[in-house]
């Protein structure tokens, strides 16, 4: 476990070793925007900024795969004008993407029940999918009305209509089994999640693929986190010695 703060020098990285897919919780919005008494909907708007620096420097750094956590099942708890907001920004940055999707080369798929979604976003979600089959540059995938929970349960339940319908025999469910009826089926588990806003949970989020992910911890909030803290993170990714269960 490591800290950061938004003060923290740009840290050197070592381009041969970088992760493969880097996740993140966007956590401090609303926090950031209380600090400098404005609506918590203003640090929405900040945070949504961070999200494409970080994405360009990242892709710029040769990540193949970044997941970030935009909104949980939980979310919807929270105010309605703040909501409102969130999905007000999401429809923005579906139509950024949609334009320049092609120019940046980035896949973009999203995680989550999009039931609950209105079909305007809906539609826009299956617009930028569609497009992704177009490009073949970093993959970013959006958690939207995800649970790690609900997930998984998710999964279950698939694996248990096959077990109705008599294609599949319960002794003969396996992990690799369940692992490809999750959202993240065929995209290789996190190496590094990064959690900013000085949390040290993970909140309901990709609890099957961070097995053997490493984690660092930022008190920086998600819109004051910059290119600096990001490699910093890396750094200490770098510095750690990954064992997957093993020894040295």
């Amino acid at each position: 476990m490591a800290w950061f703060s938004k003060k923290q020098r740009a840290a050197e990285i070592d381009p041969n070793n970088i992760p493969r897919h880097v996740a993140i919780i966007m956590d401090g919005n609303g926090r950031w925007a209380q600090k400098r008494g404005l609506p918590r909907t203003a640090g929405h708007s900040a945070g949504s900024e961070t999200f494409r620096n970080t994405a360009d420097t990242l892709a710029r750094l040769g990540v193949e795969v970044l997941t970030v956590y935009a909104f949980s099942t939980e979310n919807w708890k929270r105010p309605a004008d703040e909501v409102s907001a969130i999905m007000g920004l999401l429809e923005k940055y579906l139509h950024e993407a949609i334009r320049d999707m092609q120019k940046k080369n980035i896949r973009l798929y999203f995680f989550g029940d999009l039931s609950p979604l209105s079909a305007k976003l809906r539609d826009l979600i299956a617009e930028t999918e569609k497009l992704s089959e177009t490009t073949s540059g970093m993959r970013v995938n959006v958690c939207l009305n995800y649970g790690g929970r609900d997930e998984l349960v998710r999964a279950c339940r698939l694996l248990a209509e096959e077990c109705e319908q008599g294609s599949l025999r319960a002794a003969d469910i396996s992990a690799e089994m369940l692992e490809s009826r999750l959202y993240s089926a065929g995209v290789p588990d996190p190496d590094l999640l990064i959690r900013p806003g000085g949390e040290y949970r993970f909140s309901n989020f990709l609890l099957w693929q961070l097995a053997y992910t490493e984690f660092v911890f930022t008190d920086v909030l998600w819109p004051d986190f910059n290119e600096a803290v990001l490699k910093a993170a890396i750094a200490e990714y770098q510095r750690r010695k990954r064992r997957y269960g093993g020894i040295e």
